[in-house]
């Protein structure tokens, strides 16, 4: 079973581009040109944010002033629900640009499946658009269920290069995560440390694992996440739990750790977070 992972590592994208397996997640994070620059000084080259969480410039300012290059760094936006539909994911993609200070964002998500069929397909469509003319590099969805990923192949675009879902072991959306890896889909992982959710993340089955391996908590749950083969997004703005939760790559857990963790499952009702997935 043995699984070989650096910070470095990173999955290759359909049109040839490498994501990070490991990225920061800045999510309500609204000063995040700090938790940025301590996160690229750790190592980190893959950076999550999204127009909703209103840090696309704190982010852009981190970039610019961090000794990293703009080339070696990932970075993920998403459009909002307020923002889909052609012409307004169109301009909003230009705004995101702006506010980023970037030439490009190399990868741009749908956030939801909120706002409806005609909406969903007009943004793919306007991003998919974007990304012909340069501005943006891949293109992906988030909180997809299967008739939402279905819906994009029946309206006759390609599938997306990434469906962003909430995944731990009390949600592990396998049927979702079945249908994105049998069709060339990368997974990524948010909310991965449960929201520190408690009866959860100090679940007795977790915190036993990180005993036997010597390792907290998080680092059990972002390992079981990289074991799976997903791109996972742990999100912090403490320096000291930035720098751990990277510190995940000189252990590895095993068969019955893996099998341990995969009960814990709870289906839909482990959700921790918003649910989009079954949006219709």
């Amino acid at each position: 079973m043995t699984t070989v992972f650096t910070l470095k590592s990173t999955a290759r994208l359909h049109r040839g581009h490498q994501i990070p397996l490991l990225g920061l997640g800045v999510y309500q994070n609204y000063d995040a040109r700090t938790s940025v620059l301590q996160a690229l000084e750790a190592g980190y080259r893959h950076i999550d944010s999204a127009q909703a969480y209103r840090n696309e410039e704190a982010v852009g300012q981190a970039v610019a002033q961090s000794s990293v290059k703009r080339e070696d760094i990932f970075i993920t936006s998403k459009v909002k629900g307020a923002n889909q539909g052609y012409q307004s994911t169109l301009k909003s993609v230009n705004e995101s640009l702006e506010r980023f200070g970037f030439d490009y964002i190399d990868l741009f998500l749908i956030h939801d499946p909120y706002p409806g069929k005609v909406k969903r397909l007009e943004t793919y469509k306007a991003l998919l658009e974007a990304r012909e003319e340069g501005k943006i590099r891949t293109v992906g969805v988030s909180n997809y269920g299967i008739p939402h990923l279905k819906e994009i192949l029946g309206a006759g675009f390609e599938l997306p290069a990434v469906n962003q879902i909430q995944l731990h072991p009390f949600c592990q959306q396998r049927e979702i995560v079945d249908y994105c890896q049998k069709n060339g889909i990368i997974v990524q992982a948010y909310s991965p440390l449960i929201q520190a959710q408690k009866g959860m993340f100090d679940h007795p089955t977790i915190t036993t694992i990180a005993t036997k391996h010597g390792k907290d908590n998080a680092q059990v749950l972002i390992r079981w996440t990289l074991q799976k083969g997903w791109v996972t997004l742990p999100k912090s703005a403490n320096p000291e739990r930035i720098v751990s939760n990277a510190a995940v790559y000189d252990f590895e857990l095993d068969e019955k750790d893996v099998a341990d963790l995969d009960s814990l499952d709870r289906g839909d009702e482990g959700s921790v977070s918003w649910h989009p997935v079954n949006a219709p």
